[in-house]
């Protein structure tokens, strides 16, 4: 339950991180194009608000997530994220942002309440509530990340990026099967630098297979927010290099990523 507390704090703050850059955006500004094609600032924020509240679904009302889930995929399988994100857009931006809000405090409270071990039904395979929290920070922290690079904002990197350097990583194979790829049977070394400048490191330290850089890169590659040939991120060994042609954190099919120079791609 610490561990969930302290995940919750994070993700608390990385939706104020979000709503500070709102704040002196003027209602024209919501209109804004952002780098996931034909999303505008209203689309990136109706959608967290909206996968906010799939997820309170999912955790207060089991049944009532499953049933609409099956409704969802029977209707639009590969779209129904994008609709919803489209039809919460329209909301004027005063109520969608309160909306958000919201929605990301009763989340929170709502995974606070779970018993410990609970799991929580997702539309991949179902998440404990820390898994739930981790996911949520990597969502608001990605998509911040299309707003910051619309409103001309470089964000200051945090401690924060660990979770989703972890859930990139524990990806890997999710990554792999999303493009039709067997993944690699052996587990890789993921060695990164931390924001502060300590070293972040999951898998064997002698493993053949090697990914090495700045955190903030591999989780830009990760959630698909900047080309590979962007990034300082490096690969030792051909299966770890095909992984960072693949590298996807969020479910969906496989994004189309972004274009060399910060260009456009899939929204995720």
């Amino acid at each position: 339950m610490a561990e969930l507390a302290a995940l919750l704090d994070d993700l608390a703050a990385e939706g104020r991180v979000v709503d500070r850059l709102l704040l002196d955006l003027p209602e024209s500004g919501w209109a804004a194009p952002t780098p996931a094609p034909g999303w505008t600032v209203a689309h990136q924020i109706a959608h967290l608000a909206w996968t906010d509240h799939q997820a309170l679904l999912a955790v207060t009302d089991p049944p009532g997530f499953a049933a609409q889930m099956a409704e969802l995929l029977a209707a639009d399988p590969l779209g129904f994220v994008d609709t919803g994100a489209r039809d919460w857009a329209r909301t004027p931006p005063v109520p969608l942002r309160a909306r958000w809000r919201q929605g990301r405090h009763d989340l929170a409270e709502a995974l606070r309440a779970l018993p410990p071990g609970a799991r929580v039904a997702w539309y991949g395979p179902p998440m404990s509530a820390a898994s739930m929290a981790t996911a949520r920070i990597m969502e608001t922290w990605a998509h911040g990340y299309d707003l910051a690079d619309t409103l001309g904002v470089v964000p200051e990197p945090t401690g924060n990026l660990r979770h989703i350097a972890h859930l990139g990583v524990r990806t890997r194979d999710f990554a792999f099967h999303l493009h039709g790829l067997d993944a690699p049977a052996e587990e890789f070394a993921v060695e990164l630098t931390g924001p502060d400048g300590q070293p972040w490191r999951w898998g064997p330290p002698g493993a053949a297979q090697r990914v090495t850089g700045p955190a903030l890169d591999f989780c830009l590659l990760v959630t698909q927010r900047r080309h590979r040939a962007d990034l300082a991120v490096t690969a030792d060994g051909p299966d770890a290099d095909r992984w960072l042609d693949v590298a996807q954190v969020f479910a969906g099919p496989p994004g189309a990523g972004r274009a060399p120079g910060r260009g456009a791609g899939g929204a995720a």
